[in-house]
């Protein structure tokens, strides 16, 4: 998934529990969650690439439509939607949560983001920091659980 999304220049940032994961704290989770960088052409591209591997949107919609920021207020603001699942017959078990906004400006994030080596693949990662902030703001038991360790991952590493 991820040769596909860096053939096609997708600019993106791996969020979420694998972001997690790949920060150092092992705990298990059941999808992928990304930021891609919301300007058209880059969202199009994503999501063609991603439709090559046979991911199709969970909801009954063109996932085209994610490009459209119209679109994407709308489904925000009348469906209070945060992200835009797709899922793989091909790839069973494998969820890809696109993010509907950006929870940060992109490319400050970017600079802080680090890059991860899944098997000779380049993944972005969004910074430890970063993440920390989105989990905090998420404020579940499991993401606030997930900055804490994230945070004295942190420490430790002073």
């Amino acid at each position: 998934m991820f040769r596909a999304l860096e053939a096609a220049k997708v600019r993106y940032l791996v969020v979420g529990g694998v972001a997690v994961v790949l920060h150092g704290h092992l705990r298990f989770t059941a999808d992928l969650d990304l930021v891609v960088q919301l300007e058209e052409t880059n969202v199009r591209n994503a999501i063609t690439a991603l439709q090559a591997l046979g991911f199709n949107p969970r909801a009954p919609v063109d996932p085209m439509e994610l490009a459209d920021a119209a679109t994407r207020r709308s489904w925000i603001r009348d469906k209070g939607l945060t992200v835009f699942s797709l899922w793989s017959v091909e790839m069973p078990g494998t969820e890809v949560d696109l993010f509907v906004e950006e929870p940060f400006d992109f490319d400050d994030a970017d600079t802080r983001a680090i890059s991860a080596d899944l098997g000779g693949i380049v993944v972005r990662v969004v910074g430890r920091d970063d993440l920390i902030a989105m989990k905090r703001a998420v404020g579940r038991p499991k993401d606030l659980e997930d900055a804490a360790v994230l945070t004295s991952l942190s420490e430790h590493d002073e």
